[in-house]
């Protein structure tokens, strides 16, 4: 029997995660058998997820009627819903978090959406998310904004373990690095310990390749067919820039872990924040389904798949160890090739783009799941 890529990816120093939590999952032991069969070493979630999980199962009638008897909002409804499946997944991982000694087994739940721009109230959601759930191996999801890097010090300052999600752009990645590290030096400095704690940094590939193809396409339509090699020239780069993004990302990693400053946390127990692989699945279908896993094979890092890249990649995966490593100067030169006037497109403009619809894909299915659950509600209790 051929070794399972999934359990491999372990023995390259990269964890898998999924991109996935439903009551359905947990119930039928499916989530179990993931863990022990592909080699789960962690959960991620989000708005979207939930609203799928919760409006396509009748796991949660009872209890959405039940809220509504109680006169719940449909907020509380939705965070007593989702809080019980988070339990439950952290209670499944638990066993991964301490063979780990905390540094693989952690479930996520994302803050609300609509506070993406308020530091004070992501850190009062957050540390009411972390003590109401009361599970050593949850993380909170705050989104890497420039309010979020604020709130995400302030987390880890206080002991809670926070993944930091919609990176695109490798300078907001070096934020939040150093939002965590500033975290755990004021954890050093007021003497408290730094070695129970973990972050790790969700880097969005898929998303990149999807909107820079666009633009790709869009230029080439401008130049027409005068300008073959021109045309041919962008072609090549089609598909090449969420990979290429996550290369340097890597490279920026390698040198913050060098750092003096990181250095002297280390000393003391303190563990790296791992960069996390997310929007893993391909959405063109010219490129391999499992695209975003092969390449991107690295030491300390995180790949999170949904199911479905999750099964493509057990089939068939073709991993090699720190292949994230190579044609790192190719990577650089891929973004140098971007700002040629023949091509002029303007990466910081594309990645500011990804980061603001990224928290309007949370946002409308967020909202949309409360007014799911506020007409479920009226459904399930008559009168």
């Amino acid at each position: 029997m051929s070794t399972n890529p999934l359990l491999q990816m372990q023995n390259y120093g990269q964890s898998i995660w999924m991109d996935n939590l439903t009551r359905d999952a947990i119930e039928t032991g499916e989530l179990n058998q993931l863990i022990e069969n592909r080699g789960l070493r962690g959960l991620t979630s989000n708005p979207a997820i939930f609203e799928k999980a919760i409006t396509e199962s009748d796991r949660y009638d009872q209890a959405i009627k039940s809220g509504h008897e109680a006169e719940k909002s449909s907020q509380e409804i939705y965070e007593s819903l989702v809080f019980e499946d988070i339990r439950k997944a952290c209670d499944l991982f638990r066993p991964i978090y301490e063979e780990s000694n905390g540094l693989d087994g952690y479930v996520s739940i994302e803050v609300s959406p609509h506070l993406a721009h308020d530091i004070k109230g992501t850190i009062a959601e957050a540390i009411r998310f972390y003590q109401a759930i009361d599970k050593e191996n949850v993380m909170i999801k705050v989104p890497g904004t420039f309010e979020g890097f604020a709130a995400i010090e302030q987390l880890i300052s206080r002991g809670i373990n926070v993944n930091v999600t919609l990176l695109f752009s490798v300078d907001n990645y070096q934020q939040a690095a150093w939002a965590y590290i500033r975290g755990l030096e004021t954890r050093v400095n007021n003497n408290q310990p730094i070695d129970n704690i973990a972050s790790v940094a969700s880097f969005f590939l898929s998303r990149i390749d999807t909107k820079v193809d666009q633009r790709i396409e869009q230029r080439i339509r401008e130049l027409g067919t005068e300008s073959l090699n021109k045309s041919i020239r962008l072609r090549e780069l089609k598909g090449d820039i969420a990979v290429a993004n996550a290369k340097v990302a890597y490279q920026t990693f390698k040198e913050i872990i060098a750092s003096p400053r990181w250095k002297a946390l280390e000393e003391k127990g303190a563990k790296y924040q791992r960069l996390l692989w997310a929007s893993t699945s391909t959405k063109d279908p010219d490129y391999s389904d499992v695209k975003y896993v092969n390449e991107l094979v690295g030491e300390n890092t995180i790949n999170t798949l949904p199911p479905n890249t999750l099964e493509a990649c057990a089939d068939h995966c073709d991993l090699s160890p720190n292949r994230i490593e190579t044609n790192v100067d190719e990577a650089y030169q891929v973004f140098e090739s971007l700002k040629h006037p023949d091509i002029n497109i303007d990466m910081d403009q594309v990645l500011d783009e990804l980061l603001k619809e990224g928290i309007e894909k949370f946002v409308n299915p967020y909202d949309s799941l409360l007014e799911s659950i506020e007409n479920q509600a009226k459904q399930l209790t008559p009168g």
